[in-house]
Order: structure tokens, then C-alpha cells, then sequence
């Protein structure tokens, strides 16, 4: 048995990551891509400059976009998150969600996600932010529907706090329990002690960042582990405005600093959301730095996009920087990056959803989706190629 540990930027020392192979595992072939799958929250079709935002700039999407296909017309299809999240990992439409409205609802024993396909084929899958779809105790537990290892919180209200004093996480015999000095599972809260007492010296989309290129480091397909990919959730709030906040100060846009903004004559809340767009699309860049400087960047399709749209609240107007261009409207960006197997530059006007990640997803990874889902794989789309296995219309 081999054992990797990895300790967290930010945890307590005790706070460990433990990756544990067994001869039992699932050989994965090894042509097969890593997927990444990033998403924000609250980001409109219009807050990226290569979607034609002007009064800031967001160079590292830019470049996704430019290395891969921007997508014109994929429609978020709610403007609450939870239900958009469960499209995405179940391959249903919002016809199939309608009791999943702006409160969470746990998934259920019968349902089958996304993560547990993968899982089952060979991949190492995990879950880092917003997770929002079941808490530790019920049915929709990360770990209970196919994440490996989850880091994060379990509902809005935790995730939106942009300096919460604690985080919870569960990684197979990686936690040491102080209180009995054994590895464990799932310890329950972990503490966030530069942000006890009211301090806020840990961003929590930081923490996200590093947790996510140790992953990707130490999950990376090599002799070691068999050549198996990974499949991860990387889900910021950003940049959704944390709603205790707004009650407090009347400016929701959590960030360390309104920087490079700083001297915009905007309203302190839109200067705060600009800072905190760049500050993701910053963090796009350090992954990407990652992916290249293990050399799996050709090896990883990168899907992002945002769940959840952007609404008035927490200080800011989505008119003030166009972010949505009708009331109507209800696209989001989405961008796909494949190098070597994505022609580069690529702008495809195709219509599709979040319920046909999952059998896109599948496609992928070279195994079969479920029979009773309503989405459709886009890879032709993808691959610049005409979609014919479309379902016939109603």
C-alpha cells in the first residue's frame, strides 16, 4: 500500500489529506482525460471580457476561451444554484428538479450522480466549495453519492461567508481526531483558527485554490496510481455576496481588497465585485500554471461555468456592468478547454444545458451513462462537429 499525505495551506497542522491506493483499485486506461469541472456562483453571461464585458478584464478566462470553445447559448435554466448543481451531476432537466427550488434539497439513495459513474469506472473524484444538495447526516452526504474527498460547506448560508471560522471535510483515514488521536473519516468542523474571533486572515476562495492544485498534484495519472485520472468539483461562491454582510454594512462583496478597482469611481459594492471576479479569474490562472507544471494540462478538459445567476442584492445592480443582457435572459458563460483535442478559438452558438454535462462527462471518461436521464452528450459539439444524436423534438 502506498500512502501520500498532504497537509492543506491554512488548516491546522493536524488537518491532513490522506490519498491511500490499494492493490484493489480499478485500472484506468490511461489515455483517459482528467475532468475539472469549475463553476461559479452568481456570474453572469456578460462579467467575462471575452463575452464582451469592457470596464474590466478577465485575461485568464480570456485564454480558456481562446485555447478551447466559448459557448454562446448554454442557458443556466434557474436562477437558483442548488437546482443548476443537480443537473449538472444527475443528467436531469429542471422538469425533473421542480422541488429543488432556492432551498437545498438532499439527493436522494435512488439517485445516481455523475461522481459515482466515474468513481466506478477508475476515476479519483473530489469535491471542493459549495456543495448545498445534503448535509453529513443525510442522503446526499458528498461521500455517500461518489466524491472521494470533499472539502467545503454544505449549504448556502456557510459558503457564502467569505471568512467562515471553520470548514468541513471528509478524506478516507486522512483526519486526525484530537480527541482520541486516531484517523478518521469525517471529524466533523474543522476549525479555521486565522479566522476565529472575528479575524479574517484566511479567504476561504484562496483555501478553495490551494486545496484544489493539491489535488490536482497529488491525484495526478502516473505509474504510481496506475495512470487514473481524477475527476474534480471546484465550486466557488464567487461572486455571490455573502447576505449577513449586506444586512451589516449594506456591501455584500466580501474580498481582502477592492484592488486593481481601487481608484473606479463605481459604487464601493461593483468595485468589490469587479475585485472579486479578478480575484477568480486569478485563481483560473493558477491552476492552469498547475495543470502545465505537471504536465497534465493536454490531459484535463476544464469546464467552466456558474451556477446560479446573477440577481440585485448584496449592494449590486447586474445592469451596472451588464452581466445579464435581458431580464430574461438566463444564459451563462460556459467555456471548455481541452488542448490538443478542442481546435483552439472556437465560438459554437449551440443550444444546450447543465443536464447534459453528465452524458458528456461519461463520453468522455469512455463509459455509459444512465438510460433514464434527459440529457444528451455534446462532445460532437465540442469537437467542432455537427450534433446528431440529438432527441427527437416533442
Amino acid at each position: 500500500m502506498l500512502v501520500l499525505l498532504a497537509v492543506l495551506s491554512g488548516f491546522p497542522a493536524s488537518a491532513e489529506l490522506s490519498f491511500i491506493f490499494t492493490n484493489a483499485m480499478p485500472t484506468a486506461l490511461p489515455r483517459r482525460p482528467n475532468i475539472i469541472l469549475i463553476l461559479a456562483h452568481g456570474l453572469g453571461y456578460g462579467d467575462l471580457s471575452c463575452y464582451g464585458q469592457t470596464k474590466f478584464q478577465t485575461p485568464n478566462l480570456d485564454r480558456l476561451a481562446a485555447e478551447g470553445v466559448r459557448f454562446t447559448n448554454y442557458a443556466a435554466d434557474s436562477m437558483a444554484a442548488s437546482p443548476v448543481r443537480a443537473a449538472l451531476l444527475l443528467g436531469s432537466d429542471s422538469g425533473h428538479l421542480k422541488q429543488r427550488s432556492n432551498e437545498a434539497v438532499p439527493l436522494g439513495t435512488n439517485e445516481i450522480t455523475l461522481a459515482q459513474i466515474l468513481k466506478k469506472s477508475g476515476y479519483h473524484t473530489g469535491l471542493i466549495g459549495e456543495w448545498d444538495l445534503g448535509d453529513d447526516a443525510s442522503s446526499g452526504a458528498p461521500w455517500k453519492i461518489g466524491f472521494d474527498e470533499f472539502a467545503g460547506y454544505f449549504d448556502s448560508a456557510d459558503a457564502e461567508n467569505y471568512y467562515s471560522d471553520y470548514i468541513w471535510r471528509y478524506a478516507p483515514k486522512g483526519l486526525l481526531n484530537p480527541t482520541n488521536n486516531q484517523r478518521e473519516d469525517f471529524i466533523g468542523r474543522e476549525m479555521l483558527y486565522a479566522n476565529t474571533g472575528g479575524r479574517r486572515g484566511q479567504y476561504i476562495p484562496d483555501l478553495y485554490t490551494k486545496a484544489a492544485m493539491n489535488f490536482i498534484a497529488n491525484n495526478q495519472p502516473d505509474q504510481f496510481n496506475r495512470h487514473r485520472p481524477f475527476f474534480l468539483l471546484l465550486d466557488y461562491a464567487t461572486p455571490r455576496p455573502n447576505t449577513a454582510e449586506t444586512i451589516r454594512v449594506g456591501n455584500g462583496m466580501q474580498v481582502p481588497t477592492d484592488a486593481p478597482y481601487s481608484a473606479e469611481t463605481w459604487p464601493p459594492p461593483e468595485r468589490n465585485k469587479a475585485a472579486m471576479i479578478a480575484r477568480l479569474d486569478g485563481d483560473i490562472g493558477k491552476l492552469l500554471a498547475q495543470l502545465q507544471k505537471i504536465q497534465q494540462d493536454s490531459n484535463t478538459v476544464i469546464f467552466f461555468s456558474s451556477a446560479g445567476l446573477p440577481k440585485k442584492t448584496g449592494g449590486v445592480d447586474p445592469q451596472f456592468f451588464h452581466s445579464v443582457l435581458a431580464t430574461n435572459d438566463l444564459r451563462a458563460p460556459m467555456i471548455v478547454h481541452w488542448p490538443g483535442t478542442i481546435s483552439a478559438g472556437q465560438v459554437n452558438g449551440f443550444k444546450w444545458s447543465p443536464q447534459d454535462f453528465l452524458p458528456t462527462a461519461a463520453e468522455i471518461a469512455m463509459t455509459p451513462s444512465p438510460t433514464n436521464i434527459t440529457g444528451t452528450s455534446i462532445l460532437p459539439a465540442l469537437s467542432g462537429q455537427a450534433q446528431t444524436n440529438l432527441p427527437a423534438p416533442n
